[in-house]
């Protein structure tokens, strides 16, 4: 029988200490609902997909009729080669404005009860509008919208097919929009980590399998990024640095307290605002300042930069951010400690944050659009 030399034997011991880790912080995740594939995407029963709403959907997606002046459709800041963000830390904004949030991510927001960071709408069907028409995002006015659609041929043909009106309607522009991108979702059988909870043991290397027992255990990453989504959907306030336009860019400061003014605070609030006040906005409870939906860590290699002002660049340093505990707010949360993990303990947490990301990231095409518009007696036959 062949002595089995050093090497093997730390080999083994390696493997049996990660095995029993996975095992202990397994243990330790229990009580939280657990990571695995997402199941299909849930679709309304008053919304439901067809291959047709779904194209018509596409080209809405991309067309800028939807917008105020025809240059913020919704792929403007939603870019698919920029993992479905615009790739900067703040989204471009409407022209002669200055947004104050990242663009993020449209990828798995099928599985969202809450949208937008602030969690102010509720289905997909109401983040559509509130996107398109928000001031300092798409600007565009429902009747001018509406009645573009009307005067394009091709828009009344597809709309009469999908819904079976004679006229584009826009609150169907925002079913179809809806539809399409409940179609933009993680797909299983391309992620590392959804094969390997699957039973594919191979899946994941040694150091992704090092970061998620990390993920469950002492990095504790598991308390608020848990479920197939990776995500709790509850506020909480991280600290995070506010972004230098609130404090440098008169524009900035401009829509950025008309935001706060447009959501009826008193005026000696919005005049001293300082900062993004998050689900505040929403609630209207001091206690809610600076709280942001938790995001789904689904397709995080394809979607920096990070946090809800993108001040994080890369996945590195969002680890470092939590493992200094985060940041100084108000109303931060308790949950956030000093996580004191090791130079190689961060790298293997990164790599398993890669790992429930796709192999390459979901693209699209650019579809065809409708082209000019047409007399009324045109556009209806």
């Amino acid at each position: 029988m062949k002595t089995p030399t050093r090497m093997t034997l730390a080999a083994r011991a390696l493997g049996l200490a990660s095995a029993l880790a996975l095992t202990s912080f397994a243990a330790q995740a229990a009580g939280y609902p657990k990571l695995g594939p997402l199941p299909p995407p849930p679709i309304p029963k008053d919304n439901l997909n067809t291959p047709a709403k779904v194209a018509l959907g596409k080209q809405l997606f991309w067309d800028g009729r939807l917008s105020g002046d025809g240059s913020t459709p919704c792929v403007s800041c939603h870019l698919p080669a920029l993992g479905w963000g615009d790739g900067g830390q703040i989204s471009r904004g409407y022209p002669g404005t200055k947004h104050w949030r990242n663009s993020q991510t449209v990828l798995n927001s099928a599985y969202y009860n809450k949208l937008f960071l602030d969690g102010s709408q509720t289905s997909l069907e109401r983040q559509a509008p509130a996107a398109a028409g928000g001031a300092v995002a798409g600007n565009g006015d429902n009747s001018v919208m509406e009645m573009r659609l009307r005067f394009l041929p091709e828009y009344v043909a597809s709309f009469k097919q999908v819904f079976g009106s004679d006229w584009p309607r826009i609150n169907d522009a925002w079913r179809a929009i809806a539809a399409y991108e409940r179609t933009l979702v993680s797909d299983a059988k391309k992620v590392p980590f959804d094969r390997y909870a699957k039973g594919d043991k191979t899946a994941l290397n040694t150091a992704q399998k090092r970061g998620l027992a990390l993920f469950q255990g002492k990095a504790n990453c598991i308390a608020c990024h848990n479920g197939a989504l990776v995500s709790d959907q509850k506020f909480y306030a991280l600290g995070v640095a506010d972004h230098p336009q609130f404090k440098e860019d008169a524009l900035g400061q401009v829509t950025h307290r008309w935001e706060w003014y447009q959501k009826g605070v008193s005026e000696e609030t919005y005049r001293n605002a300082v900062d993004d006040a998050g689900l505040y906005y929403i609630t209207k409870n001091p206690k809610d300042k600076g709280k942001w939906r938790v995001p789904s860590l689904r397709e995080l290699k394809y979607t920096a930069p990070y946090m809800h002002n993108g001040m994080l660049a890369t996945l590195a340093d969002v680890v470092e951010f939590y493992n200094q505990g985060g940041g100084t707010a108000a109303n931060k949360t308790p949950i956030l400690k000093p996580l004191k993990l090791s130079a190689p303990e961060k790298q293997d947490l990164v790599a398993f944050l890669e790992a429930l990301s796709m192999d390459e990231p979901l693209l699209a095409d650019d579809p065809k659009l409708p082209g000019d518009y047409q007399p009324l007696s045109a556009a209806v036959k």
